[in-house]
């Protein structure tokens, strides 16, 4: 009788905890268990794919390297908004918005694949030369740009002021491509430009989103409080600090939401 009950016991034991391991799973769970599945194997697919080129590229490359590289080429194939920051471009980002340097007074990023000029900033060697926004960039002096990081690009058109660079340029309505010859100089980022037009007309142009922006608009404002009307020029503005622009709208929008961030 003993070993009857203790069966029957054991038996409903089994049963209760088959019955509970093969619940069906929801269709929800069963995509999420398929999603992570899928993105440990593309992870797994991407580590071996860098594994391979670092031990059979032909130059010799360094796991850091190749992996920047491939989330340059990821972010690049989302929309011309979306990039990726090395520390070294980050550093470049912040000297745009910052402060000075030796180069050409141009704002370049990668579009489809080609250097192009973002816009040139004002009263610049860049500027002073005639380069446009929307020109690609085809060589710096005798090298392609062809695959060439925006890193190695920014580092071959900064230098010593004095010094010379020639960049050969595409530009879009140009039957063939042509050389412009620069000499680097000082770049000090005045990115707000004021001037009054027949006195009464305020003209404001700001050139990038730095971190001066308000201030200077607002003390532009301040001292010019019986103007007539306003021309707030932002053409050519390639972008910056997004604090800069939302401060900027605040000095002329008195409510409302300016911007907002919303994820998926």
């Amino acid at each position: 009788m003993n070993n009857r009950f203790f069966i029957l016991g054991f038996l409903s034991t089994l049963l209760f905890f088959y019955s509970f391991s093969t619940i069906p799973l929801s269709a929800k769970e069963r995509s999420n268990i398929d999603s992570s599945t899928e993105r440990i194997r593309a992870i797994r697919k991407l580590a071996n794919v860098l594994t391979v080129v670092e031990n059979n590229y032909v130059d010799e490359l360094n796991y850091t390297d190749i992996t920047n590289r491939a989330i340059e080429g990821l972010m690049s194939q989302l929309d011309a908004h979306s990039s990726y920051f090395s520390e070294k471009s980050y550093k470049e980002f912040k000297i745009q918005t910052d402060g000075e340097f030796g180069g050409l007074g141009i704002t370049v990023g990668i579009r489809d694949k080609a250097l192009t000029v973002i816009a040139p900033i004002d009263d610049t060697p860049a500027y002073r030369a005639g380069l446009k926004a929307g020109d690609i960039i085809l060589k710096i002096d005798d090298k392609s740009t062809l695959d060439m990081t925006l890193d190695e690009a920014v580092s071959l058109m900064r230098g010593k002021p004095g010094t010379d660079i020639e960049l050969t340029i595409v530009r879009k309505g140009e039957s063939k491509p042509f050389k412009v010859h620069i000499v680097r100089d000082i770049i000090k980022i005045d990115s707000v430009f004021v001037k009054t037009i027949d006195n009464d007309l305020l003209y404001i142009r700001i050139s990038s989103f730095d971190k001066k922006v308000v201030s200077e608009v607002k003390k532009a404002l301040e001292e010019h409080k019986d103007r007539k009307g306003l021309i707030l020029d932002l053409r050519s503005n390639p972008g910056g600090l997004l604090s800069q622009a939302v401060g900027l709208v605040d000095l002329f929008v008195d409510d409302g939401v300016i911007v907002s961030q919303k994820g998926r």
